[in-house]
């Protein structure tokens, strides 16, 4: 009979006493190509199947570090059903971190579970214990000489008993076990063939309220156009609302070529402005300010007051150009030129933006256009800026901003860059996937109870929630939804408590927000008269906004971990279609928060939602209040169902902090 002939090529991608096999570990995004996302001192849960032939226990660890880092730090992992092993690491520094799965056969672990099976059947184990006194001194040799010492004196002290059953027991004892797990032999350690990368950012990364507004309609008095200085003196008042970070629009020259006029109009007047995205002019380009606003000082001003309120300040990157940016004499090769000599401008039929230019990024010098917009970002970081909002990133190559956002926060990990694609699913999900810290959502468009519960649960309950961030905002300067135009206010006070309390990041387009603006373009979701194209003026001391609901909001979200983060979200039953509830807990599960919401704009509405008390181990024979922080509100609850009422002219939602007992002496105040 023939046989085939072998080479050692053939099994170089074996090896013979590495039986342990590692797959399934998640979280691995499209098999490790991308990163998760955290933030410092998040934990990275890591699950992976780990097993082998035979009935030998395996064992398996979890190894990380940072990516600059040589040694690897480890985390142990414990077996679960069906050969899950689960471990857990706290990534402690801003930037890249990597993670892995080790594993092996456990020698030593086998050897003790059959010398107690043997024991206890009454076999005489001295052979046995010769066997696992053999695997101690092996692993002696490999340890360190502290630990080997321990390993040789703890083989020692198993020698020399004179009774095989004090042997037995401390031969099987687990912290020998342990010992004997941190020094493996190598040859039949298997480790995964992927480092998984993650990307560690700032707490705000996860939690953060942006407050979007015009320095161009901050004057204190109409008719007068604003500056970056009375842009500075309204942080006061944003701060005190409870904004941490500030976004403003556009601050660059503005084009005079094809400029819009009030509502879009495609003829502007002498005393138009223009819109702030039309970037470019005679004044310069993406790294000068329109000097109506100020100086490039007046701009630093403006980021330190804001850094002494507490807030930080966003800026806006649009990589467009008007006719007169710089860019279009200085690099025409960036831009499209059409067969009759005129350079192609933005255009989504039947909208025509005639002030804007897109750039051509399948240029011959794409390169240099490279380096040149990532000169822009990082010119900002330089002057303290540390978030950006970037217009439209969908219309640019993926590999751009890979490029790009992988440049800047080399030198600025604590950078944050919010994507506004509001596009396909797997485009946004790219965007995220190359470096987006977060993303604009369809939230806005979900208003239905059924569209709000599948759209989280695609967002919390799928591999996206590993690294797709979401940022909630109700409006825009370019959306004004229809249920914002017609509802009235109950629709502004839902969709901000839903906003807030659904995602952890959230914001709003600030003054036209808060007076409940809702005067729109004739069916399109469009503000007339929008402040794109106009200087606005708003009355800051007007009554009746909805500043106190704002400042109520953000005060209840700063001081209840559990609206913090996004991910933990689980919605309740409630016997009303027209109510929804969800409830999100802490890490530590210390603090709960029910958030109940009337969907229906225009009349009371009422049901019984289901408290999960056996999740949160709260005893269902006990009473317990919830207190409402919307309203102030409290309530004796007891039980699974309890009762809800709303009037969405009053109060649209119930949000309320759950304790798991009331003090004996019913102290309605607080809880234990």
């Amino acid at each position: 009979m023939d046989t085939l002939a072998r080479t050692d090529m053939d099994f170089e991608p074996y090896h013979g006493r590495r039986r342990v096999v590692i797959s399934g570990v998640r979280p691995e995004i499209d098999a490790g190509q991308f990163p998760i996302k955290r933030i410092v001192g998040e934990k990275v849960e890591v699950e992976a199947w780990v097993f082998s032939d035979g009935h030998d226990h395996v064992f398996a660890e979890l190894l990380y570090r940072p990516q600059d880092q040589a040694d690897w730090r480890t985390a142990p992992m414990e077996p679960g059903r069906n050969d899950v092993w689960t471990g857990v690491f706290r990534p402690d520094r801003l930037g890249p971190y990597v993670y892995t799965v080790r594993a092996w056969i456990d020698v030593f672990g086998t050897w003790q579970h059959d010398l107690v099976k043997k024991f206890e059947a009454g076999q005489d184990v001295s052979v046995d214990l010769q066997i696992g006194l053999n695997l101690i001194g092996e692993a002696a040799g490999r340890a360190p000489e502290r630990d080997g010492q321990r390993l040789r004196l703890s083989a020692d002290e198993v020698a020399e008993q004179t009774e095989q059953a004090r042997a037995v027991e401390m031969a099987t004892d687990e912290r020998l076990h342990e010992l004997m797990n941190r020094y493996p032999d190598p040859s039949k350690v298997r480790t995964y063939e992927r480092q998984l990368p993650v990307t560690v950012d700032r707490e705000r990364a996860r939690f953060s309220s942006w407050y979007e507004f015009f320095p161009r309609s901050a004057a204190a008095e109409p008719g007068t156009p604003g500056t970056l200085a009375d842009a500075e003196a309204l942080l006061p008042q944003v701060a005190e609302m409870g904004f941490d970070v500030v976004y403003l629009p556009p601050i660059h020259p503005i084009g005079r070529t094809h400029r819009k006029g009030r509502n879009n109009a495609r003829t502007a007047s002498p005393d138009d402005p223009g819109s702030p995205w039309a970037i470019g002019g005679e004044e310069g380009g993406h790294k000068a300010i329109h000097p109506e606003l100020g100086t490039l000082e007046d701009f630093r001003r403006f980021i330190q007051a804001a850094n002494d309120l507490g807030m930080e300040v966003a800026m806006d990157i649009a990589f467009q150009c008007s006719p007169d940016h710089p860019y279009v004499k200085e690099h025409p090769d960036w831009f499209k030129w059409r067969p009759d000599g005129s350079v192609q401008y933005a255009e989504n039929p039947p909208k025509k933006y005639e002030d804007i230019l897109p750039i051509h990024f399948e240029t011959e010098t794409w390169r240099e256009l490279w380096e040149e917009l990532t000169g822009v970002v990082l010119f900002w970081a330089e002057k303290g800026v540390r978030a950006f909002r970037v217009d439209n990133p969908h219309t640019k190559p993926f590999a751009f901003w890979d490029y790009l956002i992988g440049r800047v926060k080399a030198k600025y990990p604590d950078a944050i860059f919010l994507a506004e694609a509001f596009t396909r699913p797997n485009v946004m999900y790219r965007l995220a996937k190359v470096g987006f810290t977060q993303s604009y959502t369809y939230f806005t468009w979900r208003n239905a109870r059924n569209e709000i519960v599948e759209y989280m649960q695609d967002l919390t309950r799928t591999e996206v929630a590993e690294h797709f961030r979401p940022n909630f905002w109700p409006n825009t300067p370019d959306i004004l939804p229809q249920v914002l135009q017609f509802s009235g206010r109950p629709a502004f006070m839902t969709r901000l408590v839903l906003a807030a309390t659904l995602s952890s990041n959230y914001g709003i387009y600030g003054p036209v927000y808060e007076q409940m603006v809702s005067a729109a373009v004739a069916g399109r979701e469009e503000y007339l008269d929008s402040e794109k194209y106009e200087i606005r003026h708003w009355d800051r001391r007007r009554a009746g906004t909805l500043v106190p609901l704002i400042e109520r909001i953000n005060r209840i979200r700063r001081e209840n971990a559990a609206l913090q983060q996004t991910r933990d979200l689980h919605f309740l039953e409630i016997d009303n279609p027209l109510l929804l509830a969800y409830a999100k807990a802490d890490e530590d599960e210390t603090n709960f928060v029910v958030v109940v919401v009337n969907l229906d704009l225009h009349h009371r509405q009422s049901g019984w939602v289901r408290i999960p008390l056996e999740r949160w181990e709260m005893d269902p024979s006990q009473p317990f209040m919830a207190h409402d922080l919307l309203s102030d509100d409290r309530y004796i609850w007891q039980g699974e169902w309890n009762y809800v009422e709303l009037d969405p002219q009053l109060t649209p939602a119930h949000l309320f902090v759950l304790r798991r007992r009331l003090r004996r002496e019913m102290d309605f105040d607080y809880f234990m």
